[in-house]
């Protein structure tokens, strides 16, 4: 007798909602296929559980609603309530773990928020550059506002940088100036915590003309370059920035 007809379904049936939810592991999954490729009851049930994985996420977030038995009503062979509490359990876990792994990237995420305008070149060549200078303009503004600045000029390098910081909850945004800076030159700025540990807050090129040069043949070459960037460290557990090339050669080092 076929599962349409009133016989009991199989354990091999009821892994159509766990398929469904995306939580099988591979090997199980690929017996499923198998099944599933000769089983017309379970490829009907597959199309009416496409919609299911929000529903039960729904419950996930809501314990002791005592409402989980209620999820098989619509569907047209109605898994038992121990299948469906098992499905509700599984997505919970599924969606904590998610939101543990998120929780480490909240911090990245809100760096990455603030400082993503100011992440620009500064000035471009003058074609189509209309976004990096709009870019330009929004961390110079931030820049000029900020009220905690320290300058240094490298004495071989003859390169010279201010890092304009603010606190904020989940860290610190930098905005820096850079002048008297020729290329062609790929460079980062590299935030060094008291602890050792080294940051990436933002990299650039540097073109042919340069940044900040006070001789400069253009008007391009004449502007200083301002970039922002962010960290999670704190300016208090902040000890010095870099500026270094991508070959790691150090520009310029500015105390923080």
């Amino acid at each position: 007798m076929s599962p349409n007809q009133g016989s009991p379904v199989p354990s091999e049936h009821e892994t159509v909602g766990a398929y469904a939810l995306g939580i099988l592991d591979d090997a199980e999954a690929t017996a499923f296929e198998a099944h599933l490729a000769g089983c017309e009851w379970c490829a009907q049930q597959l199309d009416e559980l496409a919609g299911m994985e929000p529903m039960l996420a729904a419950l996930a977030d809501l314990p002791g609603s005592g409402s989980t038995p209620a999820i098989g009503d619509s569907l047209s062979a109605q898994p038992s309530p121990r299948l469906v509490e098992k499905l509700v359990d599984e997505v919970a876990e599924k969606r904590a773990h998610k939101r543990r792994r998120s929780f480490y990237m909240i911090a990245a995420a809100a760096a990455l928020i603030i400082a993503g305008p100011l992440a620009a070149v500064a000035v471009n060549s003058g074609s189509g550059g209309g976004g990096s200078q709009v870019a330009a303009s929004s961390a110079q503004t931030t820049f000029a506002s900020m009220a905690d600045k320290k300058s240094a000029t490298d004495p071989s390098s003859h390169v010279s940088a201010t890092v304009g910081m603010e606190q904020k909850d989940w860290g610190t945004q930098a905005v820096l100036e850079l002048k008297n800076a020729t290329g062609p030159l790929k460079c980062s700025l590299v935030l060094v915590a008291k602890n050792g540990q080294r940051v990436t807050m933002s990299s650039w090129s540097v073109p042919n003309w340069g940044y900040g040069i006070p001789d400069g043949k253009t008007p391009e070459s004449r502007k200083p370059l301002y970039i922002g960037g962010a960290a999670a460290f704190k300016p208090n557990e902040i000890d010095h920035f870099e500026v270094v090339t991508f070959q790691g050669k150090k520009l310029v080092q500015v105390q923080a």
